[in-house]
This record gives structure tokens, sequence and C-alpha cells, in this order.
């Protein structure tokens, strides 16, 4: 792929175009679901680089890392399978499947086994990586309402991005713990309200 031009002054009058050509509002539906998912892919950039420089050991920066490209790698073929209409599909075009939504199930299975039962909501914050972790999967869920409304509107939508988007938001959260356990950051769980006594 090459890009020698950055502006096309299309957006100019609130508009874009999808992959296969076709002019649409900058608020559709389809360029909300796409848009999120670039939203997402940056955080989990902003997570990497924090990882980076945890001062984690190698084997636990790498391992968080080398996911977490994979992820970044997959949220591009989903975005690009967003932006394009089911017609305009082309063959050999790359898009997420169900190995990479079963790669994301086998690490949750992995990581959730080392952290243990929760006994409490938590709380994102904590550190910087877990912290965007949880941006994260909260961003992924808002990507993953936006896809469903896209499969309201155009029922021919490939429903195979918002199952990926659906576990993605689940391993995060379970990433988020594991990865505040490794760096060795605190993980704040939600004060339960105490029932108060009964009668006014």
């Amino acid at each position: 792929m090459l890009i020698t031009r950055v502006y096309t002054k299309t957006g100019d009058k609130g508009e874009t175009r999808l992959v296969g050509g076709q002019k649409v509002a900058k608020d559709h539906v389809r360029i909300a679901s796409y848009g999120t998912t670039d939203e997402l892919n940056s955080i989990v950039g902003i997570v990497r680089w924090h990882n980076r420089v945890s001062g984690a050991t190698p084997a636990v920066v790498e391992r968080i890392d080398g996911m977490l490209h994979l992820v970044q790698n997959d949220l591009f073929n989903v975005g690009s399978d967003l932006a394009t209409r089911p017609e305009d599909r082309w063959a050999g075009m790359v898009r997420v499947n169900e190995s990479d939504i079963e790669r994301l199930e086998g690490w949750i299975d992995t990581l959730n086994a080392d952290v243990g039962p929760l006994t409490e909501f938590i709380l994102p914050g904590g550190g910087p990586v877990g912290a965007f972790l949880h941006q994260a999967r909260t961003v992924c869920r808002r990507g993953e309402r936006e896809v469903v409304a896209l499969l309201r509107e155009e029922p021919d939508t490939d429903p195979l991005p918002m199952k990926y988007l659906n576990r993605l938001s689940d391993y995060l959260f379970v990433l988020g713990r594991w990865a505040a356990k490794q760096l060795g950051e605190p993980e704040f769980l939600w004060d339960r309200p105490k029932p108060g006594p009964k009668g006014g």
C-alpha cells in the first residue's frame, strides 16, 4: 500500500467514502463502528508503550507485547471489514475468523487460571498498564454495541467482527488483571454498599 496524500477534502461536507467507494455521512453507523475500532487500536498502542517501560521482567513484557501486537493487527482487519459493505469485498480479503476468536479464548483461559476468582467488581486504575487496559475494554464494548446497531440496520453484515469484539473485551479484562499481578500494580475492588437499616 502506498499513501501519498493524507487529506482528500471529502470530509469538509461531513461525508466520507467506504472501501468500495460509496459516499456516506461521517456519522453513519458503519463509520462509527470502525471509528471506534480505530480508537480502541490506539489505546492498545498506549498499553504497549506503558508495558515496555513498566520495569517488568523481559519475559512478561514480551508476553504482553506479543499478544497485543496480534490484537492490533486483528483490529485493523476488523476495521477494514467494517469499512467494506458485503457486496464490495474481494477475493483474498483478510478478515478476522473463528481461529482468531479461539486464540483469544485460549489466552483468556490461560491468564484467568493464573489470577484466580474475583470476590468483587474491580475499579479501573491501579497503574498505567491496568488502567489503560480497562479503558480499552470499555471502548471495545462500545464498538461491539455499534456493530450490533450496524447489524440491525444492515443485516447482511458479517457478525464475526461483533463476536471478535465481544471476546476481545473479555480478554482485555482478564489481561488487565493478569498484567496488574505481574507488574505489581494494585487492584482496587468496589466497596459494595452495605444494606441500610430497615424502616424509615
